[in-house]
C-alpha cells in the first residue's frame, strides 16, 4: 500500500478503472471485476460522471451507478478509495462553482456515498480562472463531501498556477495528477509534467496505462481490432514503432514468466509514478492487473523497454 500525499489515504499501487462498468461489462460482470480486484488486495477505483456516455444508449453516470451498486451490496464503501470526476458530462460541462457543486451531489447520489475520497476536475476549463476553480474545490473539502483534490489534463502552465495559488491563497492544494502516460505515450508527461509532480510532491494515477489495450499485446495486425469496443484506440499506435514496444514488452514478459500487460504497468511503477490506472472488462483479465506492484523490473529490462519506447519520448 502506499499513501497518497497529504491525505491518510493509503492505496494500492494498481488503481482500477471504472470506464468498463455498464459499458464493455455489464453490471453482473461489473461486480464479479470489482469482487476479484477487491479479493486480491485492490481497494482504489477510478472513474468519472461522464463514464460511459460515449455508450449506445447511455447518458453518462453509468460507471458511477454499476460502482455505487456494487458498494452497497458488498458493504465495503469504508474499505475502497473512490475517485471521479467533474466537467465532462455533457449536461453538466465546464468548472463553474454552481454547475461543480450539482455535479457532485449528482455523483454521491449515483454513488451511494455521502463522500468522494479523491474528486478531480477531469479537464480544465479556461472559462473559468483558476484561483476560483481552486476556491470552489476547496469549499467542497472544507464542506466534507470530498477528501481530497486531483486535477487531469491540464496544461503545466495551469497545474502550476492552481498549485502556486492554492498554497498562497491557502486553499486545498491538489494532491494528485492524473496524465495520460504509457510506453507509447512519454513525451508530455517526462518532459512537462515530471518536473511538476517532483516540485509540488504530487502522486502520479496515470491513465491510458494500457495505451487502449495495445500494450496487452493482443493487437497485432488490423484483424486483430475488428469487432473490438476499444480497437480503434488502439489502432492509433499498430505501426513499426508500437509494434516494436509490444515485442519488447513480449520478450520481458516471456522471460519473467508474465503477461505483457504486467510489466507494461510495472514499468510506469518503476518511473516514480503512484498506480497506473488500468481496467478489466472480465474478472480474467484481474490477475494480470494486479500483479504489476509485485513485479520488480532490473535496471536492464528497463533499459530494454526504454530503449524500444524511445520514439514516443
Amino acid at each position: 500500500m502506499t499513501t497518497i500525499p497529504r491525505t491518510d489515504l493509503d492505496v494500492f499501487p494498481l488503481n482500477l478503472g471504472g470506464n468498463t462498468f455498464g459499458w464493455t461489462s455489464d453490471r453482473s460482470t461489473s461486480f464479479v471485476v470489482l469482487d476479484a480486484f477487491t479479493e486480491a488486495g485492490g481497494n482504489f477505483v477510478d472513474t468519472a460522471d461522464v463514464y460511459s456516455v460515449w455508450g449506445e444508449g447511455h447518458t453518462g453516470g453509468e460507471s458511477e451507478t454499476v460502482l455505487g451498486e456494487w458498494l452497497a451490496a458488498r458493504g465495503v464503501r469504508d474499505d475502497v478509495v473512490v475517485a471521479t470526476k467533474v466537467g465532462s458530462l455533457p449536461r453538466r460541462p465546464g468548472l463553474g462553482r454552481e454547475n461543480v457543486v450539482q455535479a457532485l451531489e449528482e455523483s454521491l447520489r449515483r454513488l451511494g456515498t455521502d463522500r468522494i475520497d479523491l474528486y478531480y476536475a477531469h479537464r480544465d476549463d479556461e472559462s473559468v480562472p483558476v484561483a476560483e476553480q481552486a476556491a470552489t474545490f476547496d469549499e467542497l473539502v472544507r464542506s466534507g463531501k470530498v477528501r481530497a483534490v486531483g486535477l487531469s489534463n491540464y496544461s503545466p502552465q495551469r497545474l502550476r498556477e492552481w498549485f502556486e495559488t492554492a498554497e498562497r491563497e491557502h486553499l486545498t492544494v491538489p494532491v494528485a495528477i492524473q496524465p495520460e502516460y504509457n510506453l507509447v505515450g512519454r513525451r508530455s508527461y517526462e518532459q512537462d509534467l515530471a518536473p511538476l509532480v517532483r516540485e509540488f510532491g504530487v502522486a502520479v494515477f496515470p491513465y491510458f496505462g494500457l495505451a487502449s489495450g495495445f500494450l496487452t499485446g493482443k493487437y497485432r495486425t488490423a484483424a486483430d481490432l475488428e469487432g473490438r469496443a476499444r480497437g480503434g484506440a488502439a489502432g492509433a499506435y499498430l505501426n513499426a514503432q508500437g509494434l516494436a514496444v509490444v515485442e519488447a514488452l513480449v520478450d520481458v514478459a516471456e522471460a519473467r514468466g508474465t503477461e505483457p500487460t504486467t510489466v507494461a504497468l510495472a514499468w510506469l511503477l518503476a518511473q516514480g509514478v503512484t498506480a497506473p490506472i488500468a481496467s478489466a472488462s472480465r474478472p480474467d483479465q484481474v490477475p494480470a492487473l494486479i500483479a504489476a506492484p509485485g513485479l520488480a523490473l532490473t535496471a536492464e529490462e528497463v533499459e530494454v523497454l526504454d530503449r524500444a519506447s524511445q520514439p514516443f519520448a
